[in-house]
């Protein structure tokens, strides 16, 4: 059986993606670039680390809402529209696959779809013509758990399937509104080189890139990027569902630090 097309992006901060923020430049570039590049997708399954329950919950709706969930900005970013449709069998597919691994979920009829999702998608696929279906995380946060939920995804059966995790490869929030000093710079590009070398590195076996993922705190400032992991997690359920190497890394500037994004397309 093959392996889904995956794709875990750095979703930047909020809607300021969509209200032309400068420092989203290459984040904006870089989600153009590789809907150009991938076959479009009959259907988009999303993990956003704005979204956690327990159980799992998976977005059934043939017609989601969208969920401001964010605060502080202009009124533009409240008008943001991304009109795609649900996808309940695919939704019912993703609870199966999660059932036959022994990982407790249930549908959600009534949850609409975050900014984690819409903001990345509206930038690659503005039409709005792609049926979504959104997964939360578990709000226990344990890696173990989010790699297994990613390898349970490898069961699905649904022809030209994209899974997108939705989170930021650095994600701490007080050092966004810090003058970045040379200690900042040099914890901030120390974890993204691990995170390369585990994403990428072919001379790891999956054995041995399973186990750094597992342990990621151990890695170079990792709780400094990672305060609290939930922008972390969704590319475990990504690896999870891969369980290969990357195919494409995109080292980037986001909101003025370093983040990747990476892509499974081989």
């Amino acid at each position: 059986m093959q392996k889904p097309r995956v794709f875990f992006v750095s979703h930047g901060g909020g809607p300021m993606p969509l209200l032309g923020d400068a420092s989203h430049a290459d984040m904006v570039t870089c989600l153009q670039s590789v809907a150009a590049k991938i076959k479009k997708p009959s259907a988009i399954l999303m993990i956003s680390a704005h979204w956690e329950a327990n159980p799992i919950n998976i977005t059934s709706s043939a017609a989601p809402e969208l969920i401001y969930d964010y605060y502080g900005f202009s009124d533009s970013a409240y008008s943001i529209e991304y009109p795609c449709l649900g996808e309940p069998v695919l939704a019912e597919q993703v609870h199966q696959a999660l059932t036959t691994a022994h990982i407790d979920s249930e549908l959600n009829s009534t949850r609409g779809f975050d900014h984690g999702m819409y903001v990345p998608l509206k930038i690659m696929y503005p039409d709005a013509d792609i049926p979504c279906v959104q997964l939360s995380l578990h709000p226990s946060l344990l890696p173990n758990v989010h790699l297994a939920i990613g390898e349970a995804l490898q069961n699905l059966h649904y022809d030209n399937l994209l899974i997108i995790g939705s989170g930021f490869t650095f994600h701490n929030m007080r050092a966004f509104f810090t003058p970045e000093t040379a200690e900042i710079k040099m914890q901030n590009l120390a974890f993204e080189q691990w995170l390369v070398d585990v994403c990428g590195n072919t001379s790891l076996t999956e054995q041995q890139r399973h186990a750094k993922l597992l342990e990621w705190q151990m890695a170079p400032a990792a709780r400094f990027n990672h305060p609290r992991e939930e922008h972390l997690l969704p590319l475990h359920v990504c690896y999870g569902a891969a369980s290969r190497p990357c195919s494409d890394i995109y080292e980037l500037r986001i909101a003025n630090k370093h983040a990747s994004m990476f892509l499974w397309d081989d």
